[in-house]
């Protein structure tokens, strides 16, 4: 069975970098196949404007799996486009019509400086995770998975807050342009198994300080982030950090 083409127009953002102002270019991508994914098409429209003698446009992407972390942009405003709990890599083009616009924008937050097009700087959140998203404790060699009892509760819970794969999408939903739900995914991921426990408070508010410095706006509860994350990580975590934080300022003894 033959595939289905359709034709669409693209708005794409187009910037040199961050000093640069930046504008909307207006692209018209003819005859691209349904099965092919988002990032196929972008190829395609960037195999066209290279034949045309025009620089292609510049985008995030690496394992086209939907676990490396890295495509993402904004589709018709929406962080990895219309579809829920699915990257952007693995969104396919049947799901646009044929005639469809499309507006294809970057993440916009302040601690994610465009560096050109539609990528952006993402290192603020391996910043993030250098002062506190891991542990720091010798633990030797793997056990038994039956030599530490952990609640299964508490591991199901741990699990879910591990599927973060740091993509961003939190952060460009979120109209504070805050890393809360990456963040909380961290602390809750590490914090409620035993080997994260030892450094729980130092962990929350290093990162919560961090996030602060880098420019990471604060939480509001307007939910986006956990509606766009392709990964479904709940903000039931945030919860959990604001807890963990409040208790970390109270013990006296926590340096950062």
């Amino acid at each position: 069975m033959s595939s289905k083409t359709i034709n669409l127009v693209l708005k794409v953002w187009r910037q040199n970098g961050p000093a640069d102002k930046g504008h909307f270019d207006t692209y018209r991508a003819k005859d691209i196949s349904t099965d092919c994914s988002f990032l196929e098409m972008l190829d395609i429209v960037n195999e066209q404007l290279a034949a045309e003698g025009k620089e292609p446009i510049a985008f995030d992407h690496d394992c086209r799996e939907g676990i490396c972390g890295m495509c993402g942009t904004v589709i018709n405003g929406r962080p990895h486009g219309p579809d829920r709990e699915t990257t952007l890599c693995q969104l396919h083009m049947r799901r646009f019509k044929d005639g469809d616009t499309l507006v294809i924008e970057p993440w916009r937050a302040k601690a994610f400086p465009i560096i050109k097009d539609l990528v952006v700087d993402r290192s603020g959140l391996d910043q993030l995770i250098a002062v506190g998203g891991y542990t720091s404790v010798n633990a030797g060699n793997a056990q038994d998975a039956n030599n530490i009892l952990i609640p299964k509760v508490d591991a199901d819970l741990a699990m879910d807050a591990a599927a973060c794969i740091g993509c961003g999408a939190c952060v460009a939903a979120c109209p504070n342009a805050s890393a809360m739900l990456f963040v909380s995914g961290k602390v809750s991921h590490l914090g409620l198994l035993p080997q994260g426990r030892p450094e729980a408070a130092k962990r929350v508010l290093a990162m919560v300080k961090k996030m602060d410095e880098l420019g990471f706006g604060n939480c509001t509860n307007h939910k986006e982030c956990e509606v766009e994350c392709p990964k479904a990580v709940k903000i039931t975590n945030i919860a959990r950090l604001n807890r963990e934080f409040i208790k970390a300022t109270l013990v006296s003894n926590v340096r950062i």
